[in-house]
């Protein structure tokens, strides 16, 4: 019986995925007839519908969005979950019902346990802004599914530029294998096509870091006016601070190693130690340390509709007064 539970918050991946599977189940001819997209409460319509027959050529796909059943269990839940164990068993081979949602689904709950007995359940999670050898891999994993040849420096400079907003990777492939033509996209290409707005993002972090609040501002100002989206502003700066906090706080602890530091800091290329070193020797792990609250709190305010101008101005002003203290 095919039934899948795709969930995570990368929506563009997800979305790539259901569109492939909507391919593969339904005769464009026929689609109209068994193509069904439903939102949370049609649990039970859509539970119906995935027992009967498909009309016609093809097979007949049931797509429900943010199904309460895999996440909550109340009174109204519980009912759908006794008809969704019911269902399971009765539903025939050319029909496929498909779950999607952003959260992860409660394991606890004999629904989900039942989806992942029965059926396939996919995560499309967003990769950590730090993680940088996996967001170089998403990058040539993306490019290969495009069929198109990136060198491995570009794919770090990529992966650096874009972070884990794959939506945004997938335009800039598109854009840069145009760009190129027939030669793989090398790092010149990355950075005469995309990498000017990240590296104003860089430039804001390393305004932050030196304590030059007045040039952090106008940054801001700049990046906002580009209209650059305020959480992927941020993410730039969590990857950055985090990143300075490790190689900081293994040199104050009388690590020379490179290997090591880089390991520790996840550092896909242990030569940028260097310059890293570099950029951190005035500061203090412990001054380090305070500005990842400051940026986690930003996160919040900004996902919970504050202004993005007025939390990012404040941020800046905030860290300035960080590295404004005394370094001990």
């Amino acid at each position: 019986m095919p039934v899948y539970l795709f969930w995570g918050e990368d929506n563009f991946c997800l979305s790539k995925a259901v569109q492939t599977l909507r391919g593969s189940v339904l005769d464009p001819n026929w689609e109209s007839f068994n193509y069904q997209r439903l939102g949370s409460d049609g649990a039970i319509e859509a539970l119906n519908q995935a027992v009967t027959s498909p009309f016609g050529l093809g097979g007949r796909l049931i797509w429900i969005e943010e199904a309460p059943i895999f996440n909550k269990s109340s009174e109204s839940t519980e009912s759908q979950m006794a008809e969704f164990e019911r269902t399971l068993p009765r539903i025939p081979e050319t029909n496929h019902l498909l779950f999607t949602q952003t959260t992860k689904p409660d394991e606890r709950l004999k629904s989900t346990k039942t989806l992942r007995k029965l059926g396939e359940v996919r995560e499309f999670a967003l990769i950590p802004p730090w993680q940088e050898d996996q967001l170089r891999d998403q990058v040539l994993r993306m490019a290969a599914e495009q069929k198109i040849k990136v060198t491995p420096g570009a794919a770090q400079l990529l992966a650096e530029a874009i972070g884990n907003d794959t939506r945004r990777l997938d335009g800039e492939l598109t854009k840069l294998a145009l760009y190129v033509g027939d030669r793989p996209v090398d790092e010149k290409a990355v950075a005469a096509l995309t990498i000017s707005g990240a590296q104003s993002s860089f430039n804001l972090g390393s305004a932050l870091l030196s304590g030059n609040t007045a040039q952090a501002l106008n940054i801001v100002d700049e990046l906002l006016r580009r209209n650059e989206p305020a959480l992927r502003m941020l993410a730039v700066l969590v990857n950055q601070f985090r990143t300075w906090l490790w190689v900081r706080l293994m040199v104050e602890s009388g690590e020379r190693d490179r290997q090591v530091i880089a390991k520790a800091a996840e550092v896909g290329n242990p030569n940028r130690l260097f310059f890293l070193q570099k950029e951190t020797e005035k500061r203090s792990a412990r001054q380090l340390s305070h500005v990842l609250p400051a940026l986690l709190e930003a996160e919040v305010q900004l996902k919970t509709g504050q202004p993005d101008r007025l939390v990012l101005q404040t941020l800046a002003v905030r860290i300035g007064t960080i590295f404004a203290q005394r370094t001990s």
